[in-house]
């Protein structure tokens, strides 16, 4: 235990790590005649004479007329909100930058470089090859999977903990959540209206990511006492060591819990957290108890999140059994509603959409800039193949793993070609896009209002519920990469899931732009190892696949 807490923080510094936070002001530029003096007096050096102390001290009140000196530091008793953001924030930038690394590819509007992040393409390009060689399989199981998930091929003596039901809305409400709303809203007022294209497209393939990676989830899922343990962390471990290759498996199986860990953190708790909180602050203003204790909506909604996820995946699965089609409905007949109310303006809006997709001047850099931005946004809200859904997706009841794997590969299109679309469309009927004043959740906010002027109201209980239950069950991921590195005793458990409804407070409270930059960074570092499983482990879910084929039709045919 205690050399694995070494290695992983090990990695974690390295990787990381800094001496200190790294200044808000570090990279501003000075006038080459003062550097020098800044440094020194950053430094905390003191002059040796009186005329040095004297230069010194004009320098740095120049340094503060042209505003490069630092800013006074936010104690945590005046206020919370901003220290906590003061503090933890620049070490998630530093996350993001060694994970988002790219090449320049081309210039944007302005001049500035725009950088193709690798990391996307080892995932866009994944998702391509799986469904290449899987024949398209996402467009041709759509009736298979409706009968699969009625239980027609299943049993309630099979293996596991909860029916395909319960796996399929465990799992989509880790994905349904603010990533539909808020993830939408910052591709489309960044990228254009031609980002929700490749949302749509990533979207597609990525059912193909979702039914190969959940496939491998039950099949070398591990069950003791009744209880499962599946996800990338064992079909690593176990494939590659069926491979001889268990070293590796081993080491990439620590590496995907730690960044799991991480995710869990990141994407599936502080973006939840800082939405939700953004939203309620928006409908009852800045000035409101919660606007001016952010904190203090974290320390609830934690409590909450709390209760639930002590009772473990069958507390949290029926949990998200009841609000997972009850969320979606709400938020889907108000999209629709809009629309309809707007339907003159469907054709321009998918105009747009076709326009903005492949036009050279779009904003953010072209059509590359804008690409990346719907490949990213869609990536973080449906996760096909980062690897976090197989962790639900093992824990269902079935002899056959590709049974679940057709189940899954409904999810990416739920949540991003119905529910994404849906969004987007509101987004570019309305125009609030293109408002700089507003960002994040808020411009779904406003699109909804031009329509429906109390619908923000209901889009708090909304935004708050899909908080809620992609927290739960980001947790569930969570502890299962805990368990994986630290063991699994419920003493474990209750530690990480202590740490857990503690970033609930710290999202709550960080600005929009960093929270989602190292949620990103960090559900698509997960991608990495899960990626390399899946490639080498294909012939083992193909093999999967024809055995539940034979089984389907020795069924029907009874």
């Amino acid at each position: 235990m205690r050399k694995l807490l070494l290695l992983f923080g090990s990695i974690f510094v390295v990787l990381f790590g800094t001496s200190h936070a790294q200044d808000p002001t570090e990279g501003a530029s000075a006038p080459a005649s003062v550097e020098g003096s800044e440094a020194q007096i950053d430094s905390g050096q003191t002059a040796e004479t009186p005329l040095d102390q004297e230069i010194v001290g004009t320098k740095k009140e120049v340094l503060e007329s042209v505003g490069v000196a630092k800013p006074k530091k936010v104690t945590f008793s005046d206020a919370p909100d901003e220290w906590i953001d003061q503090e933890i924030g620049p070490y998630l930038d530093r996350v993001t930058g060694k994970v988002f690394y790219g090449i320049p590819i081309a210039i944007d509007s302005e001049g500035k470089p725009v950088e193709l992040p690798l990391v996307v393409v080892w995932l866009g390009l994944a998702a391509v090859v799986i469904t290449i060689y899987f024949k398209f399989v996402n467009l041709r199981s759509w009736r298979l999977a409706a009968r699969t998930i009625s239980g027609k091929y299943s049993s309630s003596t099979d293996p596991g903990e909860i029916t395909h039901f319960q796996a399929l809305c465990a799992a989509l409400s880790g994905t349904v959540g603010l990533g539909n709303i808020a993830g939408v809203a910052i591709a489309i007022s960044v990228g254009g209206p031609g980002a929700t294209f490749w949302m749509v497209l990533v979207g597609l393939f990525g059912m193909t990511s979702k039914f190969c990676e959940c496939t491998l989830g039950v099949k070398y899922r591990t069950i003791e006492n009744g209880k499962v343990y599946g996800g990338p962390m064992q079909y690593l471990k176990k494939g590659f060591a069926e491979k001889g290759m268990g070293g590796a498996g081993m080491i990439l199986a620590g590496v995907f819990a730690f960044l799991c860990i991480g995710g869990s953190f990141g994407g599936g708790n502080m973006v939840q957290a800082n939405q939700a909180c953004e939203q309620l602050v928006g409908v009852l203003g800045e000035n409101s108890f919660f606007g001016q204790n952010r904190w203090a909506f974290g320390v609830v909604l934690g409590v909450a999140v709390g209760l639930v996820i002590i009772g473990g995946i069958k507390s949290i699965a029926s949990v998200t059994a009841a609000l997972v089609p009850f969320m979606c409905g709400i938020y889907m007949l108000a999209g629709l509603f809009v629309i309809f109310v707007n339907f003159g303006e469907v054709g321009n809006a998918f105009n747009l959409i076709f326009e903005g997709a492949f036009k050279a001047s779009a904003v953010g850099g072209g059509v590359i800039g804008v690409m990346i931005q719907g490949m990213k946004r869609a990536t973080f809200s449906n996760e096909a193949g980062i690897g976090s859904a197989p962790i639900a997706h093992s824990a269902a009841k079935t002899k056959f793993a590709a049974s679940e794997g057709i189940v899954a590969l409904l999810e990416p299109f739920i949540d991003t070609v119905v529910v994404c679309t849906t969004t987007a469309l509101v987004i570019i009927m309305a125009g609030t896009y293109n408002d700089p004043n507003l960002q994040g959740v808020a411009v779904t906010s406003a699109a909804f209002e031009s329509a429906i002027s109390w619908f923000p109201l209901i889009l708090t209980v909304a935004v708050v519920l899909f908080a809620f239950s992609t927290m739960i069950s980001w947790s569930y991921y969570g502890v299962q990469a805990w368990s994986h590195l630290f063991g699994r005793s419920k003493r474990a458990e209750l530690i990480y899931k202590l740490i857990f409804c503690v970033f609930v407070i710290i999202g709550s409270s960080l600005s929009m732009s960093k929270v989602f930059d190292f949620s990103d960074a960090m559900i698509f570092a997960m991608s990495v190892p899960n990626v390399i499983a899946m490639y080498l482990l294909m012939p083992k879910v193909k093999d999967e696949y024809a055995r539940f084929l034979e089984h389907v039709k020795s069924t029907d045919a009874s």
